[in-house]
């Protein structure tokens, strides 16, 4: 039973903050602790997103006229908010998600680095002057705001996803419908409550909360919405872009199975190392997080009994105690596909580590699993093939280069991949031999600069516009080409 003085909190629409008008809520809980009742959130109608799409619609020609230096100073406030509030808010987020909370506080103030970046780089953003071979003629292209733009986002990162899309839709001049994952809500919450606080205009930004079965496709579907960017599952992004009328815009940030090549002259320590980081760190639940690694025959061994060693020293527990690496997984749902995907591994290749589910008092009433290792992982099996967002880790045995390529690159994913070798020559193929948007040489699958432009290949994205750096820009503006004479 939820507790009466449970906090509630409600959409932003309008620049109201506002119940739902269909009355209904639903409770977001402690992953580490289902006790613990951390919001109540309005359970939003079509009404309640229809309502959004208009605030939207209303507020974008004022929005887009509004000089870029004040669009500027709405993000520099917000950031400022967050920063303020960093400690509290984090608090938040690793109850409603699970993290650690150092990785919370990490998240939260990432996203005000990424307000402050496009409050900057917004700035610049602009078209370009072409040669003409009229004298009396100029060419040149000038960016615009696209209009209404929707932004959905997953639980795992809350806020610096939505940070990422929401602050360049913003500098460019769009208004924003912002719906996050039902699973962690609050924190995207606080982010919406930073632009109130920052003074954005009322419509500008538009929070609101519920079932993507109820609002999704409202929101969506929109002809108002002139652009969707969506973090989460191929399954759901192939979904919500086939429902889209042809003249909408699309930015689809989707599943991964991530692999990390070891080869035989590979640092072992520093190779055990990324792969916990990659594949253990936030519980696994990352879409960039290590799945698989490709072990070199001659130095699996030495690898798999290092890896093995350095897992079994990890402290599992509630993000919010001091000294933990691995918290729960956020859902009940995110437990039970981890429990069957191992329960799918012991079927078929050799278990050598993890995977069961804690109990006793300290775990019975959170999502807890431990960190599960699998090797002799051949190609056709599950754990190699399907995206798990668990902590659970495939050892693939190879036998060259071009064995860990060729075994590496046979997925529909190509998200991330990371290679670790002192050889030159290996470094400089691998960039170029991997089907992965994302390529880490001696570095974590996981992690990318803000400035930088991030995105997958093949069933990992829709390959048309990436985020962060100035790419996330250019996916929220389009290019008027004028010619001007005299």
């Amino acid at each position: 039973m939820s507790n009466p003085a449970t906090p509630e909190f409600k959409n932003l629409i309008a620049g109201e903050w506002t119940a739902s008008v269909s009355g209904g809520t639903f409770d977001n809980v402690n992953p580490a602790d289902t006790r613990d009742i951390v919001g109540r959130f309005q359970a939003s109608s079509a009404e309640d997103a229809r309502a959004a799409l208009a605030a939207a619609a209303g507020a974008f020609a004022a929005w887009r006229r509004t000089p870029v230096a004040q669009r500027a100073a709405v993000l520099n406030r917000a950031a400022a908010w967050l920063e303020q509030h960093a400690d509290g808010f984090a608090n938040e987020l690793t109850r409603e998600e699970g993290k650690p909370l150092a990785q919370s506080r990490d998240e939260i103030l990432r996203s005000a680095q990424v307000l402050r970046f496009y409050a900057v780089e917004g700035q610049s953003y602009a078209g370009e002057t072409f040669p003409s071979d009229d004298p009396d003629m100029t060419v040149h292209t000038q960016r615009e705001p696209l209009g209404v733009v929707a932004v959905i986002t997953p639980w795992n990162f809350p806020i610096s996803i939505p940070a990422r899309k929401i602050a360049p839709a913003l500098i460019a001049g769009n208004t924003v419908i912002f719906k996050p994952s039902s699973d962690a809500p609050l924190i995207g919450y606080r982010l919406a409550e930073a632009f109130a606080q920052a003074g954005i205009p009322s419509g500008v930004l538009n929070f609101i909360t519920g079932r993507a079965s109820e609002i999704g496709s409202v929101i969506t579907a929109s002809p108002v919405v002139r652009a969707v960017s969506f973090t989460g599952s191929t399954a759901a992004g192939e979904q919500i872009h086939r429902s889209l009328p042809l003249t909408t815009r699309t930015q689809m940030e989707l599943g991964g199975k991530n692999p990390l090549i070891v080869m035989d002259d590979a640092d072992l320590d520093r190779a055990v190392d990324l792969t916990i980081k990659g594949g253990f760190s936030l519980t696994g639940q990352a879409c960039t997080g290590t799945s698989r690694v490709l072990v070199m025959q001659s130095v699996r061994d030495a690898f798999s009994e290092k890896l093995l060693a350095k897992v079994k020293t990890l402290k599992i527990g509630s993000g919010l105690t001091p000294g933990m690496d691995i918290g729960p997984l956020a859902t009940r749902t995110q437990l039970d596909t981890v429990l069957d995907y191992v329960a799918s591994g012991k079927a078929q290749a050799t278990h050598l580590y993890g995977g069961e589910r804690l109990s006793g008092p300290d775990y019975e009433h959170g999502y807890y699993v431990t960190p599960a290792i699998f090797t002799d992982v051949t190609q056709d099996m599950r754990i190699c093939r399907e995206e798990i967002f668990g902590p659970v880790i495939a050892i693939v045995t190879v036998t060259s280069y071009e064995d860990a390529i060729a075994k590496a690159n046979d997925t529909e994913y190509g998200l991330c991949a990371a290679i670790v070798t002192s050889n030159p020559r290996h470094m400089h193929r691998f960039a170029d031999d991997i089907e992965a948007g994302t390529v880490k040489i001696n570095r974590t699958t996981t992690g990318n600069a803000i400035n930088a432009p991030f995105g997958g290949l093949k069933r990992s994205s829709t390959s048309t516009f990436r985020e962060s750096g100035r790419g996330g820009l250019e996916f929220y503006t389009q290019i008027k080409t004028v010619y001007r004479g005299i």
